[in-house]
């Protein structure tokens, strides 16, 4: 599969979110987080200003990842127990969405770490951390559960 990503320019987008490490095999303890952010933003009475992401810190495949669950907001919420509001980052972007499994993900955020690079662009990372590493998640399992018909929007940040 050949891949043709965009760049995009991004806004500051403020969010609420946890944030865990994980492995491959233990990503759904931060994953699982999403509806208790949405049902804690709804009760609040607050707006949700686009889809839900998790954003990478830092990527060990081998080991761990620094992962946040998180849900763009329009303005301030009152933050309960481990969550936290922060920005993420305006700039631009390497943007690829992909329609299918989430378990093809990784292959497909390599494919696009490989474009960049064959582009000539930088990516804002240093090693194994990372400045904006994004997956959006366009669908809602509620309403399409068929995980091979999933859209989810892959954004890494680039470093100028």
């Amino acid at each position: 599969m050949s891949i043709k990503p965009d760049i995009v320019q991004r806004a500051e987008q403020p969010y609420i979110g946890v944030r865990g490490t994980v492995t491959m095999d233990t990503f759904a303890k931060i994953a699982d987080r999403i509806p208790e952010l949405i049902g804690s933003l709804i009760q609040q009475g607050s707006q949700i200003a686009g889809a839900p992401f998790f954003r990478y810190t830092q990527i060990d495949m081998d080991h761990e990842l620094e992962v946040e669950a998180g849900i763009p907001i329009t303005a301030a919420v009152d933050i309960q127990g481990d969550q936290f509001t922060d920005v993420l980052p305006a700039g631009r972007y390497v943007s690829y969405t992909h329609i299918g499994h989430p378990d093809q993900l990784a292959d497909i955020t390599g494919q696009l770490v490989n474009w960049a690079a064959e582009q000539g662009l930088t990516l804002d990372n240093t090693g194994q951390r990372w400045g904006c590493r994004l997956e959006i998640l366009k669908t809602n399992p509620t309403v399409e559960p068929d995980m091979t018909k999933w859209e989810t929007e892959l954004a890494i940040r680039l470093a100028d």
